[in-house]
């Protein structure tokens, strides 16, 4: 395969993740939890995003699937909070599929390394 293309898993993965953000309430979701740095509940997100719960449950449902949102079951209740690990992968992921060298992070390794997809 062509140092110019990406391998099909990681492109996959990728694509998961664009896709995964590529809707206004699921910006605003992912917003959100990055900007309280906090867990938050199901009626704390509808309630700041003014957005159906139904739909807030869906696109959360969306989000943990690529890896955005980890959940944090406390009895019957569920938290939402960001997967750090994706938010910090997820600049190197748009540099790689922009044909651009993936930037160093902290600790010195490359930004697409892979790491662990809570399902």
């Amino acid at each position: 395969m062509s140092d110019d293309v990406v391998d099909r898993r990681e492109a996959e993965r990728y694509a998961d993740w664009f896709k995964a953000l590529a809707d206004a309430t699921r910006i605003q979701i992912v917003t959100l939890l990055a900007r309280r740095g906090a867990t938050l509940s199901v009626g704390e997100i509808v309630a700041a995003v003014d957005v159906g719960q139904s739909t807030v449950s869906h696109h959360l449902k969306a989000l943990a699937e690529a890896g955005f949102v980890l959940v944090d079951h406390e009895g019957a209740y569920s938290r939402y909070r960001l997967n750090e690990e994706c938010v910090e992968a997820f600049p190197s992921a748009a540099d790689v599929v922009m044909g651009r060298p993936a930037p160093i992070q902290a600790g010195g390794r490359s930004g697409t390394g892979r790491w662990g997809r809570p399902r």
